[in-house]
């Protein structure tokens, strides 16, 4: 994607509601082509954004480009919303049926007669629900809805489409159904796609790039692994999943890795630094290995604890097991090997992971 030109583009950027200030964005590019997810907790401004970015909320300074093209008030703000669409997490369709729901957005564009007809008929097929044409939309259940509200916003055929929190209402086999079909649709009609989401395993799955927003500010923009394995600060790091974050300082440095103490012993990671320096050490519950003896799973692994399970919580497919080392640690282990390893809470047990599994943020 970072040879793909930019389609989208605001400098310097601040919105308010209600005379406080919900948007504080120095720099923002949408690339041609990509799939940009917005993430981060309730009130980071997540939607507030898609709504100043489809110009749907005024902006209190700053400029937008589309296409190199600034967008401004009157006729420039007309022209560059006919290019766009937008896709809310409650389906906003009229009291009409499916057809004349997906149709809506050319009729109003002046389109007419059989290319109307073509058009839909194409739209609706591509989400799946070419059999649903005449049904009323009050019948539809909420996956066939939202389906509904996308094929509406494809059928105008816009070159960026906007997306707020368009699966979080609906149950998990829709949800990953209609992500699967979208994604799809995403890459055949090469449409640019922003979506703001709190869930980052949308995040994940979707997206060619993710920024994380906290208090009306991108905090990082990289790629899904980038941000979700090299958080740029603690905040980020928790929200993206590092359940154990320890503070700690370095003693030891060797080539390309530093060893640093924390509550309950030392841990050694990749990263540079020089001893004295205060750092944060994050991890991931899923590159912690348990065992029941010292020798950990036989690998490469450069840090071995003794701990004692507090307590184990199931989350379906895994538990998440944690752990007193010292200082707490969490680990996800799946049913066959909490089977195998006997696990329980107040069992004593080794974790160990290694020292590129461990992320160093300094202070």
């Amino acid at each position: 994607m970072s040879a793909c030109p930019n389609l989208l583009e605001i400098r310097d950027l601040q919105a308010k509601r209600g005379g406080v200030t919900v948007l504080d964005i120095p720099v923002l590019d949408v690339r041609d082509g990509e799939f940009l997810s917005l993430i981060g907790p309730n009130g980071a401004g997540k939607s507030s954004l898609l709504l100043v970015l489809a110009c749907l909320l005024p902006w209190r300074r700053g400029t937008l480009q589309f296409r190199e093209t600034p967008v401004t008030a009157g006729n420039g703000i007309l022209a560059y919303r006919r290019k766009i669409a937008m896709v809310f997490q409650e389906p906003l369709l009229f009291d009409a049926t499916v057809f004349q729901n997906v149709a809506s957005g050319l009729k109003l564009r002046g389109v007419e007669g059989e290319t109307i007809r073509r058009t839909v008929a194409d739209c609706l097929e591509r989400f799946g629900i070419g059999h649903l044409s005449d049904r009323h939309a009050r019948k539809l259940s909420g996956g066939e809805a939202q389906r509904t509200s996308l094929a509406r916003a494809f059928a105008i055929r816009p070159e960026l489409i906007f997306l707020d929190e368009p699966f979080s209402s609906l149950d998990p086999p829709t949800r990953d159904g209609l992500m699967d079909d979208l994604q799809r649709i995403l890459h055949e009609t090469k449409t640019t796609a922003v979506m703001a989401t709190h869930d980052r395993l949308e995040a994940l799955r979707l997206s060619h790039r993710v920024a994380v927003m906290k208090e009306g500010r991108i905090v990082q923009i990289d790629a899904p692994e980038t941000v979700m394995n090299h958080p740029a600060d603690e905040f980020i790091a928790s929200f993206v999943g590092m359940e154990t974050i320890l503070s700690g300082e370095i003693v030891r440095t060797g080539p390309g890795t530093v060893t640093a103490r924390i509550e309950g012993g030392e841990i050694e990671m990749v990263g540079q630094g020089a001893p004295g320096d205060r750092i944060v050490c994050c991890i991931r519950p899923e590159q912690v290995t348990l065992s029941t003896g010292p020798a950990g799973d036989g690998t490469s692994a450069r840090n071995i604890f003794a701990g004692r399970i507090v307590r184990i919580v199931p989350l379906g497919l895994f538990y998440k097991v944690c752990l007193d080392c010292g200082f707490s640690l969490v680990a996800y282990v799946t049913a066959p090997s909490m089977e195998n390893l006997g696990l329980e809470e107040g069992k004593s047990i080794f974790a160990s992971m290694k020292a590129t599994a461990v992320h160093l943020i300094k202070k």
